[in-house]
This record gives structure tokens, sequence and C-alpha cells, in this order.
């Protein structure tokens, strides 16, 4: 029996029940993305070292890009980076009229995650971190009363010098301002100053006016200039000890459906500055990752790729060919979970189920076996049968048979009421699930 704690195994059972990825578990159910989880770890190894990285993941609805993502959110938090991911919508851009870009700027920071806090909301723990480095810092090298005047004016400085070193950096001097403040804040113990400063960081002032009396400065981050921020949080958080900041930005479909032409083409302006940014080293430290369908990047007509500037840069190169995948390319291409790791999967979500809800495993490896089969062997379906279709319909036979113990496995596949996930595509099955044994 697999050695999962309960609470994650409800949680994962949940969640892929309702059609989701769970945040806590997926260790635990991870079946063959080895190559395309290496391939981004290369990228964050380049990362910590000062460079930078830009992504697409692509394939079907279905097809576990989420899946991907979260599994390398983890990843990386384990390795001691800053996470953020948010998932584009009609409210939320890369840019709009309605403030849209924004918005998925506050999202962002909103689900900031570290190794010590990763279910979101970590930038006051960051902070706080940084502050107290710096103060642990100029205590180690002063000789005078360690929390007298003289004191925290020297780590001011030092906050201040450390601060201004990110005044290269296109609104720099501002952030830097911010920085002071929130220190301040920090020794003084004014807990409402501290939350004006985060309200600021995240995003979330609307007018001038306001900032201007709450903070004593000029600027607010706006749709605009959004993505100037993140690159500088990318420098701070290596300063703050951490090795780098990746962004994970999911449903890319959302601008391919964007109906104005104007307002798309924008958007995917937005992705090629950041694209360049990061490939020509103008952003430090910094990873993005971008999922969406294949049709919403290769369609020529309303994809990514109908902005020329972006096709040109990623399309496949011209010996790149199934079977034979470019892992190091900008776009990665998931490809179908063959029907044996499937069967692993099912192995692995049986027991997981088991411990869900506390009973002896039921369902058999070979029931499992005919349950693959049968799955693939639906008509159309092995051509175009996704993981979270089969997830679906295993977690669905799982709950009959615990509930049904009477039941045979076989019966049930073979009941024309059971009602299988839908699978959109060819009305002829793949032969090459014939090469499937068992």
């Amino acid at each position: 029996m697999i050695n999962i704690p309960v609470r994650v195994a409800a949680t994962v059972i949940d969640a892929l029940n309702g059609g989701v990825v769970p945040r806590i578990g997926l260790p635990y159910i991870t079946v063959g993305r080895d190559s395309e989880i290496n391939a981004l770890l290369y990228d964050a190894d380049t990362m910590a070292e000062g460079g930078s990285a830009f992504r697409f993941v692509v394939g079907k609805y279905g097809s576990g890009k989420s899946f991907l993502l979260q599994c390398y959110r983890n990843f990386l938090m384990d390795r001691d980076f800053v996470v953020a991911d948010a998932d584009l919508s009609p409210e939320r851009r890369l840019t709009g009229t309605r403030g849209q870009g924004l918005a998925t700027y506050r999202e962002l920071m909103k689900s900031l995650a570290v190794k010590t806090r990763k279910n979101g909301n970590a930038l006051v723990l960051v902070l706080d971190k940084w502050v107290i480095a710096v103060r642990d810092e100029v205590e180690k090298s002063y000789d005078g009363e360690i929390g007298s005047s003289e004191f925290n004016n020297a780590v001011e400085k030092c906050v201040r010098d450390k601060a201004l070193s990110l005044c290269e950096m296109t609104h720099g001097y501002d952030f830097a301002q911010i920085l002071v403040l929130y220190y301040r804040a920090f020794v003084n113990g004014d807990g409402e100053l501290k939350e004006r400063i985060l309200k600021w960081f995240k995003g979330e002032y609307n007018l001038k006016s306001e900032v201007k009396r709450d903070l004593g400065v000029n600027i607010i981050i706006t749709d605009d200039d959004w993505y100037d921020y993140i690159k500088l949080f990318a420098l701070f958080f290596v300063g703050a000890g951490y090795k780098g900041f990746v962004i994970l930005i999911d449903e890319l479909v959302n601008i391919y459906k964007i109906p104005q032409t104007v307002t798309r083409q924008a958007n995917y302006e937005k992705i090629l500055t950041m694209y360049n940014d990061v490939l020509q080293g103008k952003a430090k430290y910094l990873g993005i990752i971008m999922s969406g369908t294949l049709q919403c990047v290769e369609d020529n007509r309303r994809g990514v790729y109908s902005y020329e500037a972006l096709r040109s840069r990623l399309s496949d190169g011209r010996f790149a060919e199934k079977g034979r995948r470019d892992m190091l390319a900008p776009v990665i291409k998931l490809e179908p979970l063959t029907p044996e790791q499937m069967l692993v999967l099912s192995e692995k979500l049986s027991e997981i189920h088991a411990v869900r809800f506390n009973y002896t495993p039921i369902v058999t490896r070979r029931d499992l076996e005919l349950f693959i089969r049968t799955e693939f062997g639906r008509v159309g379906a092995s051509s175009s049968i996704t993981p979270r279709e089969i997830i679906r319909d295993l977690i669905n036979l799982l709950n009959i048979v615990m509930q049904n113990p009477e039941i045979n496995v076989a019966e049930i596949l073979s009941d024309g009421d059971f009602s299988f996930a839908s699978a959109d595509g060819r009305d002829d099955a793949d032969d090459d699930f014939a090469e499937f044994t068992v």
C-alpha cells in the first residue's frame, strides 16, 4: 500500500474527481513526464546562476499541462525559488483597456509562494526575512549597543544601500524608497504602515493621490508597467536569499479568444516584450512559463503564431518531428501518456483512493488492465483520450466498486449504462493500441 497521509490522499482524490490539479501530493501521482520536468529543471539551474528562461508548455485540454506546471512549482519551491502563478481569463490578461494586465499582476502577488509558505501570500514573509537578514549582517560588524538608535540608523543605511542597488532597473528608485519605508515600519512595529506598503507592492492602489497621501511617493504600479516590477522582484528575492523568481501563466486560450484583433495583438506584443527581455539578458534570475492548447499557440489566424515576430521565434526547427523532440526549444509539446503509463498511474490512484476512504483495495491489477484496455479501446479514444478523462472514469469506477463490493469490475465496464468521459477525436481507433500488452 502506498504510504501517503490521509489528508494528502483526500486532497488528491477530491481535486482529481473535480477535474482540477491538486496543490499537494503530486509526487505520489507523477508519471511519464520525466523529460519535460528535467528540461524545466535545467532552466532552474540557469536562473540560479543569474540567467533567465522563457518556455511555453502546450497540449490539448486535459493532457496534463496544469499538472506539469504544478509539479514544476513544487520542485522550484523545494529548491528555494519564489513562485507565483495565475490563470488568464477575460478579466486577467497581459494588457488591456480595463486594467486586465494589472489584474494578472495582482493575482501573481496574491499567489506568491515559497518553501515555508506554499499556499501563497508569502510576500510579507519574504520582506520580513530580508529586513532581518540585513539587520543580522550589520549586527555582526557593529561595535556599539545593539538596538540603539545609532544601530537602527546603521541598519537603515545598509537597507538603503542594498535597495538602491536596484536603481539601475526601470522604477528601481521608487521600489527602493518603498523598501526603506518597509524597514522603518518593521522596526517601529507600525502594522498600519506595513499594510499600506504591502498594498502598494501588490498593485492595489488605483490613484497616485492615494499613495501620495499614504506613503509619500508619487507612483503606482499600472497596467503598462507591471512587468517591470516582476523583474525588480526577481532581483530583490535573490537579495533576500532565494535562488530566483518564476511566474507560471496558464490558460493562454483566453488571449486566443479575444474577439478584437487589436487587443489580441497587443497581448501578443506584451509576450514578445517579455520573451525578448528574458532571452536577451535584460531580466535576471527570472523564469516565465506560459501554458495553453496547441491551437491557441499555433493557429496562424488568431493564436500566438498570428504575431509574426513570435511565430518566427517559436516555430519548430526543421529537424524536429514526432519521436525526435527538442526539449531545449522554447515550446514544449506534451506527448500523450501511453497505455502502460496510464496503467501505472491507475495503480497509484487505486491505492490512494483506498487510503482516502479507509478500505482495503478491492480492484486488482487485472481489473485495472481491463479498465485501461477498455478506455483506450473505445472508438477513436486511443488517439484523443486524455489523462483527465481516464482519471475521471477511474475514480468513478473506484467509487462504485467501493460502495458495491459485490459487483464485478468486468460487468461494470461492459455495462452500456456506465458513463465514460467523452473523448473528442477521430472515428477510427489507433492501431498502436494493439501493441499494449498486459
